[in-house]
């Protein structure tokens, strides 16, 4: 079996999530997790595949018939990111929306040796005070030798700086 990752992206509308369904099933694939979403009218999304190597080609050939529905891209995934099962940790960020809050974190948790595997950002109406609010959760993996109270004191320290709320659970 293969790993196949496939972004997709197109204008949203009913069916495009069954239509790249169809051509997996039809092509012995098997939907192993994702990532789907509509964003300012655009459909987005991120698919990880399994498939026999033999039917992999026809399967990303098959894809290509989505073109001026769906952009898909197809990436092989790696076999060794399977394999391994590092040390990961989760955490929020809320707080008032501006400029940056992303770049400053994701650089804080680069700086520590920590890579993003998951994130999710929503800005909302803050009800009570007016304005935007930010809000994230990450799930990052630590690299090796890498400690959490480290990251926690990074965390801390950036947290008062762009004046936010970082929590962290392991």
């Amino acid at each position: 079996m293969v790993t196949l990752v496939l972004t997709v992206v197109g204008d949203d509308r009913a069916g495009l999530v069954s239509a790249v369904a169809d051509i997996v099933d039809a092509h012995g694939g098997n939907w192993e997790n994702s990532e789907l979403a509509e964003l300012a009218g655009a459909f987005a999304g991120i698919v990880e595949v399994s498939v026999s190597a033999d039917r992999a080609d026809a399967l990303r050939q098959a894809l290509e018939s989505l073109a001026g529905t769906l952009a898909v891209t197809v990436h092989t995934g790696s076999a060794a990111a399977s394999a391994s099962v590092p040390r990961s940790v989760t955490l929020d960020v809320v707080g008032n929306d501006r400029p940056g809050i992303v770049r400053e974190v994701s650089a804080a948790l680069s700086a520590r040796g920590a890579s993003i595997e998951r994130m999710s950002t929503q800005t909302t109406d803050a009800a009570m005070a007016g304005g935007r609010l930010f809000e994230a959760a990450i799930t990052v993996t630590l690299a090796e030798g890498v400690e959490v109270d480290d990251l926690v004191t990074e965390l801390e320290r950036l947290a008062a700086e762009i004046q936010v709320d970082v929590s962290l659970s392991d």
